[in-house]
């Protein structure tokens, strides 16, 4: 049995993108550096740990939405690995309904394409709270500072670098952190050796530039950061820190990083970010619903403590276990051979097993707490989108918005 990790120190958050801009690299990169795995895959060889499908590995793009779970300086980070390609939209649909926060991730030589613009408006509906991870920096081309202006101009992010690269293409070896007034230089090919200087002559005046930038679009959103700015007091690294994290929890911000995932670098910077920045299921509004017999307005707090209430999110087959219904606890305590009541169906449920996935490897649990992302076995009336909740406590939580087919077929 999993230790239950304090609310405060999860994080469900989600990898989106257009096709072909890094997810399932960086989500690889992640799970090597957290010590899940011990070897890297590639998407283009189909050996990536989240693209798990057959049809997935012969195609090298992401077909179906991977869930997995990893540490982090302390904290618990469940992610959801979703499809860049329109094809598969729901499934980016379904998991940003149930996630806390997202990483977006762009290529540095193609910038803001479609299917960015309809995850970011995706993530818009759901008021899920971003950062952003520009990737590729390696490749012919790139551009950081073009990207970031995209990232402004196009998808109207208040948007600001918290790193820049030293160089791109060829050249792209180091990363600028601009909070710490750090300079990382990568030496090994796993990124695994960085050493970690102060700042040369030759960026400061960038590193000045940034660091500016980045406080004026603070100002705009934290009155302690405004009052200091204006005062011309000084801001501490410490000041900076609370503020985007205050700033990104309330939707208002968007700290913006580099990299290039496939040569490992920046990688780690995108972690401590996750944790550092992006909210814990404590640090969003309260999921909201309504009661099934008089049709209120109701709300559950986050706590293990509060009455039971979940989302079904996803319905996947398993050949070993049969159905996985994919679920999100947003209030009180699930233990394996309970009942519960599925409000969106009005039937009893009896859940036969919990498992917590990793891609499509599963380490079974007996009991899960608010918070969790988890696999649920046994279900046989639930459907996606359908709310489980306590038997004297009920509730419905609104479902997820099904987006129009652009295709109809008929198959005779």
């Amino acid at each position: 049995m999993a230790d239950i990790t304090p609310l405060q120190d999860v994080r469900n958050i989600g990898i989106i993108a257009h096709i072909d801009a890094g997810k399932t690299t960086t989500t690889e990169r992640i799970l090597y550096y957290t010590g899940v795995i011990h070897k890297m895959g590639t998407v283009d060889e189909g050996n990536a740990t989240m693209d798990w499908m057959e049809q997935e590995q012969e195609r090298g793009i992401t077909i179906t939405a991977a869930n997995t779970t990893c540490f982090w300086k302390n904290k618990k980070i469940n992610i959801i690995d979703t499809p860049g390609h329109v094809d598969f939209t729901m499934e980016v649909e379904r998991s940003l309904k149930v996630l806390d926060g997202a990483v977006v991730v762009l290529c540095a030589t193609s910038g803001v394409q479609p299917q960015t613009e309809t995850v970011w408006r995706q993530a818009d509906r759901y008021k899920v709270p971003r950062i952003a991870f520009i990737n590729k920096l390696d490749r012919l081309g790139a551009s950081f500072d073009r990207v970031l202006g995209e990232i402004k101009d196009r998808l109207g992010a208040n948007a600001a670098a918290i790193q820049f690269p030293n160089s791109s293409e060829e050249n792209f070896n180091g990363i600028v952190d601009i909070i710490e007034q750090q300079y990382r230089v990568y030496k090994d090919d796993l990124g695994n050796e960085i050493q970690i200087i102060d700042i040369p002559e030759e960026f400061k005046a960038k590193t000045q530039e940034f660091r500016h930038e980045l406080i004026e679009r603070l100002a705009d959103v934290d009155d302690e950061i405004a009052e200091k700015y204006l005062e011309d007091r000084e801001i501490t690294k410490e000041d900076i820190k609370k503020a985007i994290r205050q700033a990104v929890v309330n939707n208002e911000f968007l700290p913006v990083l580099c990299g290039s995932s496939l040569k490992n670098k920046g990688v780690q910077m995108v972690l401590d970010a996750i944790a550092d920045y992006l909210p814990s299921p404590l640090d969003v509004p309260p999921i909201a619903g309504t009661d099934p017999s008089t049709k209120e307005k109701i709300t559950r707090e986050v706590s293990a403590k509060a009455p039971m209430s979940a989302l079904v999110f996803k319905v996947a087959t398993d050949p070993y276990v049969g159905k996985l219904f994919y679920t999100r606890i947003y209030s009180g305590t699930i233990k394996q051979g309970e009942q519960v009541y599925n409000s969106s169906e009005q039937k009893k449920e009896r859940i036969a097993k919990i498992v917590v996935m990793h891609a499509n490897k599963q380490e079974i649990v007996d009991k899960v707490e608010a918070g969790e992302i988890v696999a649920l076995v046994g279900l046989k009336e639930s459907k996606s989108g359908n709310t489980l909740c306590a038997l004297d406590h009920k509730i419905i939580i609104e479902n997820m918005k099904i987006p129009e087919p652009v295709v109809s077929m008929s198959i005779e």
